[in-house]
């Protein structure tokens, strides 16, 4: 059965487009089709201050993964393209609304946005992305690819 996975993808570090391009062709090659691709947009960075923008996009794949088995892949192709330090994330603080992490440059950044319908909520796994929806460069090129 192929199931909708919505990635959302970042790069502020090298070459941005050719990083977002390369990362697309790993998530095609090893995820799944990839049926949408939103364009690129420039941002600054969130959580952190950088002298280096991101480019963002989201791509739709069609995938016979499971959620952990799209998490695994994605973490690999984000170390195979020079991603050196991926912080983990710590249990969801849901009374807070935040989730403790470490936000730094990188090459690429790989999120599970949306899988299917399905909400999974583990210490390293949390579906829908508990954040999506108050990052612009999460939702502008998310809505771009959307189903009517």
């Amino acid at each position: 059965m192929l199931h909708k996975v919505y990635l959302g993808l970042g790069a502020n570090l090298g070459n941005r487009v050719e990083n977002l391009n390369n990362a697309i062709r790993l998530i095609g090659d090893r995820v799944g089709e990839v049926v949408r691709q939103s364009s690129f947009i420039e941002t600054t960075p969130w959580g952190f201050t950088s002298e280096h923008l991101f480019l963002n996009a989201a791509v739709l794949c069609l995938t016979e993964l499971s959620p952990r088995e799209v998490l695994t892949t994605t973490q690999q192709i984000e170390r195979e393209m020079g991603r050196r330090k991926k912080v983990e994330r710590e249990e969801w603080r849901e009374e807070s609304g935040e989730c403790p992490r470490s936000y730094h440059d990188r090459p690429i950044d790989i999120d599970i946005l949306l899988y299917d319908d399905i909400t999974v909520h583990e210490p390293d796994l949390i579906i829908p992305h508990p954040l999506m929806h108050e990052r612009d460069f999460v939702m502008i090129p998310l809505r771009e690819i959307c189903d009517e």
